[in-house]
């Protein structure tokens, strides 16, 4: 089982950053792809940004390529999401995800943490 601890939301003004982070649990942190998605009111979730195990390879959608950066610290169990230039668009509640394998899908997701709200007023 694997404990996932989003924090680091909050209201921004478009044009702004916000840093999101996510804690894991587990002892075999940096085995799992980790990925964020979002999702917005009343649409389905979607994917973001993803990065593999060792850091080396990351994805980014690309609604929010250059603009969005993933990273992550093995020794401290954290993925993080840097979001800068942010869009009213990007309002969503922001969720941390480990997979076992590079997925973009949320059905593929194995654990999930419980979200932090991002909003972005014009």
């Amino acid at each position: 089982q694997v404990e996932l601890v989003e924090s680091g939301g909050g209201l921004v003004q478009a044009g702004g950053s916000l840093r999101v982070s996510c804690v894991a649990s587990a002892r075999s942190f940096s085995s799992y792809f980790m990925a964020w998605f979002r999702q917005a009111q009343g649409k389905p979730r979607e994917f973001v940004a993803s990065i593999s195990g060792n850091g080396k390879m990351t994805r980014v959608e690309i609604s929010v390529k250059d603009r969005f950066t993933i990273s992550r610290n093995n020794a401290k169990n954290t993925v993080i999401l840097q979001m800068n230039s942010l869009k009213p668009e990007d309002t969503a509640v922001y969720f941390c995800a480990a997979a076992p394998a590079d997925t973009v899908a949320a059905n593929e997701v194995e654990y999930w943490g419980r979200g932090t709200q991002v909003t972005v007023f014009a």
